[in-house]
């Protein structure tokens, strides 16, 4: 087996340690975590973390650390802090032209500010498509990656039509996917995504069969193929294609299992007992919510064992066993407030005090504690992060759902009014569905000027037709 070249040498980061000034890198970590809280962001900065920038071992942060340093210094790049750009780092602009380009799942936009107010990149729904659009074509560009895709009906069939040996460039490919994908499905929901993810999947699992790889290579490319299964079980899960998100999430599960990956075993598991509370099978979504549990508890990571009790906490709501849902909920806060750490995984920079909130405001809507589900689902509302945009949508309807079933159908209306205000930048069948029931069951009190002015535009929108290209489920929920 041919050696992989040696990587280059570090640059020292000499930009940032400029703006470190007099502070030592414990004072500077210290600032970075206060800026995170500020936007409601998750990092967890030490002295060692900035060590690691300023050395050069950390050539690009990730997203949510991009987020948090243009919070800091407004109006600066990412090349003002000096870092490399996400192209040459991931592979996509390394190579002379003697090399075919490295693959790209999708295009990596070049910088932008930070979240606007809206959470909603400015010129409209066909901006989403045009953005999706590229989401399929994209891994297309050249090299292995290509071949893969074009390999992928065939089982064992190789990736290496291209010449080039599936290594970094393939696995960094897989990786800035799932990224990408997160990143967009944060601002404009599942439904004009999904459609157009079959194709990177299917090649992720080509790259995987094609072989030859080392052994690092093969462990980010085990890791990365199923969090992309994760991210597109998601995007099926949140347009209302059920089962399509249940193949997605035991295909991740199988991945996980074969390479023995506990990280993304607890994450399938985690996903996989959410879509159960949404089918309407909570005995379900318990046991796989205690088995993301028992996978987890190597992982050390408080925040990833608060989000799965929360997990459980839902699907005991859902069998009416309000005195296991409490405990559960109890561990979720008391795992939460342990804080964040570097064991965290990635994907969970959505699960702040906001998600929590949301969540526990979803148990307490599921026992009919309409007070208490009121009064969590206008935090998680009020905490929310402006990036997460499907999200604040979700809280909203949320609210709007537990004020009506709580008797205050103005409030109800309009808490209604501001959540299809966002479903125009948020495309979410699920958040749609939910909004119509809250629609129908406002109907009674039509004669309140409130209410009547939300069913007015709820009626309107729904008769609007929807853009050309949007994706359409293939299956109804379960």
């Amino acid at each position: 087996m041919t050696p992989l070249p040696e990587p280059p040498p570090h640059r020292p980061n000499t930009a940032f340690r400029r703006l470190r000034g007099q502070l030592s890198p414990s004072e500077f970590a210290a600032s970075v975590r206060r800026a995170a809280r500020e936007i409601g962001e998750q990092v967890s900065c030490d002295a060692r973390y900035i060590g690691r920038v300023e050395s050069g071992a950390i050539r690009c942060p990730n997203y949510a650390y991009e987020r948090v340093f243009r919070h800091m210094f407004p109006g600066r790049t990412l090349n003002d802090l000096g870092f490399a750009s996400r192209e040459s780092v991931r592979g996509h602009g390394a190579r002379g032209p003697a090399g075919p380009p490295a693959p790209a799942f999708l295009p990596v936009p070049g910088p932008r500010p930070g979240p606007e107010p809206s959470g909603h990149r400015g010129g409209g729904i066909v901006d989403i498509f045009e953005e999706s659009e590229l989401l399929r074509r994209a891994f297309m560009a050249g090299g292995a990656a290509a071949a893969a895709v074009a390999a992928a009906p065939r089982v064992g069939a190789p990736s290496r039509r291209s010449g080039r040996r599936v290594g970094e460039a393939e696995a960094a490919a897989v990786e800035e996917a799932v990224r990408r994908i997160r990143v967009l499905d944060d601002r404009h929901g599942a439904d004009p995504l999904y459609a157009h993810t079959a194709k990177p999947l299917s090649a992720a699992y080509a790259l995987l069969d094609a072989g030859g790889y080392s052994r690092s290579v093969a462990e980010r490319l085990f890791a990365g193929a199923g969090e992309l299964a994760i991210s597109v079980g998601w995007l099926a899960h949140d347009s209302g294609r059920l089962p399509d998100a249940r193949s997605h999430y035991a295909e991740a599960l199988a991945t996980a299992r074969v390479s023995g990956d506990a990280a993304l075993e607890a994450h399938a598991f985690c996903n996989t007992a959410f879509l159960a509370r949404d089918a309407g099978r909570p005995r379900e979504a318990v046991r796989a919510a205690q088995a993301a549990q028992r996978v987890a508890e190597r992982l050390a990571s408080p925040r990833l064992l608060s989000l799965l009790a929360l997990r459980e906490a839902g699907g005991l709501a859902g069998l009416t066993d309000r005195g296991g849902c409490e405990r559960a909920l109890l561990r979720a806060r008391t795992l939460f407030g342990r804080g964040p750490c570097d064991a965290d995984p990635e994907w969970m920079s959505f699960f702040g005090e906001a998600e929590l909130e949301g969540l526990e405001a979803q148990c307490w809507s599921a026992l009919g504690e309409w007070k208490r589900a009121v009064e969590h689902a206008r935090r998680a509302v009020s905490l929310q992060n402006p990036h997460f945009t499907r999200n604040i949508a979700l809280f909203t309807t949320e609210l709007a759902t537990d004020l009506v079933a709580g008797g205050a159908p103005d409030a109800a209306a309009a808490a209604a009014v501001r959540a299809l205000g966002l479903l125009e930048q948020v495309k979410s069948s699920r958040i749609r569905r939910m909004l119509d029931d809250t629609a129908r069951i406002l109907r009674p009190y039509g004669r309140d000027e409130t209410v009547a002015d939300f069913l007015a535009r709820h009626e309107a929108t729904a008769a609007r037709p929807e853009p050309a290209g949007r994706p359409q489920p293939t299956t109804g929920p379960v």
